[in-house]
């Protein structure tokens, strides 16, 4: 969860300024808020310049006010009914002159605000976001965006209210964590979906609530730096649910053994590869025959970085990891161009692996195909290998120090024979 900045929020990766001028103010600059970006990802200095801007947006205030005061107190009142307009130019030439809006674009008169449908701005916010979110982003928020414009869509953006907040919370804590997975919800309105879950006591995890809230919470801080709200409505209404972590399990050799002696037809040589280089499954899924590089004596190693197949997690995904002996084989059986398992994909990796484990009576909570990747850590782990070692093969952010970007500044990392003397000694349960 982003750090929460008054009048600023996160924008993909910048934050954005925006504060609503006094009605009289307003009537006089022409606009409804000062807006602009702080320049920066960063909360800490984002925090700083909000701060700065919000000097200036002060003094700005103050300033009109002023000017505004001095020069009204001269014209008399027949003048104001019969010429608001002729004052109102003066006043902002005054303030033109005095230099109380430097740097402000021209005046103009303000535009009320028109009663749009919460369905058609949705469709341009959404548009926007499926250009910077990858594709599973983008769904999540998709869906979120969704349920609120099935209950809200025909509602003009400025009636929605607090008590609206509120509402959806109540009615997104009672959804069903089965809504997504049978046929007979699609395209369900939430107040549908919220009859549908009602039939049974599951509910979805406070996570997945959280996820939900904030995704729409930042539709309608959206709505506020695009002018079409004063203010987000939603942003009093208090989340009081905790989160509770729920880590994924890690393997057992026991339950390893199990999982490779089934030989599934369709995940067998994708559950060896991510047990034995400790890759993701999008990782494993996306890889491409030029992705494997001899290193001469060293052998294979597999280049993890982004493909036409997929982008990577974060900048310390990409990395060098040795081919395990083991896997030197295998490699040699799949095409010898393009993609090494063109007819596998994340989804289907994940749900013929839940088919696997129910199989096998694999019951134990939290055991995913994640857990192949924490099974190689935890390998590297009880063989001795140093955290920040294990780390450059997994691709994790360096642990070392408290300051991982000092110490990613100054090192350049582990040398390829290093990698290979780590993966060679993992050795699979028999």
């Amino acid at each position: 969860m982003s750090a929460q900045i008054k009048y600023a929020y996160l924008k993909g990766h910048t934050w954005l300024y925006r504060r609503n001028y006094p009605k009289d103010v307003a009537m006089v600059l022409g606009q409804q808020a000062m807006k602009q970006s702080l320049k920066t990802g960063d909360a800490s200095t984002a925090r700083v310049r909000a701060a700065e801007t919000n000097g200036r947006y002060e003094t700005m205030v103050a300033q009109v006010r002023g000017r505004s005061e001095e020069l009204l107190s001269t014209a008399s009142t027949s003048q104001w009914a019969e010429a608001p307009e002729t004052i109102l130019d003066r006043l902002r030439a005054t303030l033109e002159q005095s230099g109380a809006v430097a740097g402000r674009s021209e005046f103009s008169r303000i535009k009320p605000p028109k009663k749009t449908p919460v369905r058609e701005v949705s469709k341009a916010y959404l548009g926007r976001r499926s250009n910077e979110l990858r594709p599973g982003g983008f769904k999540s928020v998709r869906y979120s965006v969704g349920l609120f414009v099935s209950k809200y869509g025909d509602r003009s953006v400025c009636s929605l209210t607090r008590a609206d907040g509120r509402q959806f919370l109540t009615l997104i804590c009672q959804l069903s964590p089965m809504i997504g997975k049978s046929e007979a919800t699609r395209g369900l309105s939430l107040d549908r979906l919220v009859a549908f879950s009602a039939r049974g006591s599951a509910r979805i995890t406070v996570r997945t609530q959280k996820r939900i809230w904030s995704q729409v919470n930042h539709f309608l801080d959206w709505l506020v730096y695009e002018g079409h709200l004063g203010q987000n409505p939603f942003r009093t209404v208090p989340f009081d649910q905790k989160v509770r972590p729920q880590p994924y399990a890690v393997l057992t050799d026991g339950e390893v053994t199990s999982l490779l002696s089934a030989r599934d037809d369709l995940l067998q040589t994708i559950l060896l590869t991510c047990l034995l280089t400790g890759m993701r499954s999008g990782e494993a899924v996306g890889l491409l025959r030029e992705d494997l590089v001899s290193k001469g004596n060293l052998g294979t190693f597999v280049h993890v970085r982004p493909n036409t197949l997929r982008l990577l997690k974060t900048d310390a995904a990409e990395r060098l990891v040795p081919v395990h002996p083991v896997l030197d084989d295998l490699f040699r059986a799949l095409p010898s161009t393009g993609p090494l398992f063109p007819e596998l994909t994340v989804n289907l990796v994940t749900k013929q692996f839940a088919v696997l484990r129910r199989r096998l009576e694999l019951a134990r909570p939290g055991l995913v195909f994640h857990s192949t990747r924490k099974w190689f850590i935890t390998q590297c782990e009880r063989t001795g290998v140093p955290e920040h070692w294990t780390a450059s093969l997994v691709g994790h952010q360096s642990a070392r120090s408290e300051n991982g970007i000092t110490y990613g500044i100054y090192s350049a990392g582990i040398s390829d024979d290093q990698k290979r003397s780590i993966v060679d000694q993992i050795r699979l349960p028999t």
